[in-house]
């Protein structure tokens, strides 16, 4: 039973795995600083979701498995509105915004 959970598991972790690696590179190739972070939080969200999958189905069902489902949840309840507040702050800080993006008239986002 435990070589199923580990062949199970093991994909969901190097899935996690390249998919932040993936997103690191994306962080280090993008020249504006909404296309990083955009790449960071897109990445981070679905990696750590993959990993921590597969953790769970590497730990069976245990208590570890209950608190692995919470810091999904938060995850991904904390990381978009992180990610949100860091692009309306460089939306409203800079000056030179009309020359990295397109931006509406209305200024919102």
């Amino acid at each position: 039973m435990e070589w199923v959970r580990l062949i199970i598991s093991v994909p969901f972790i190097v899935i996690g795995l390249l998919t932040l690696c993936v997103s690191v590179l994306g962080v280090f190739r993008f020249k504006y600083v909404l296309n990083r972070m955009h790449s960071a939080a897109m990445g981070d969200s679905l990696g750590i979701l993959f990993i921590l999958i597969g953790l769970m189905i590497l730990s069976g069902f245990t208590f570890g498995t209950l608190k692995l489902m919470l810091i999904i949840m938060f995850f991904w309840l904390a990381g978009p509105v992180s990610s949100h507040l860091i692009a309306n702050m460089e939306v409203t800080v800079n000056e030179d915004l009309e020359k990295e993006c397109e931006v509406p008239e209305d200024g919102n986002i």
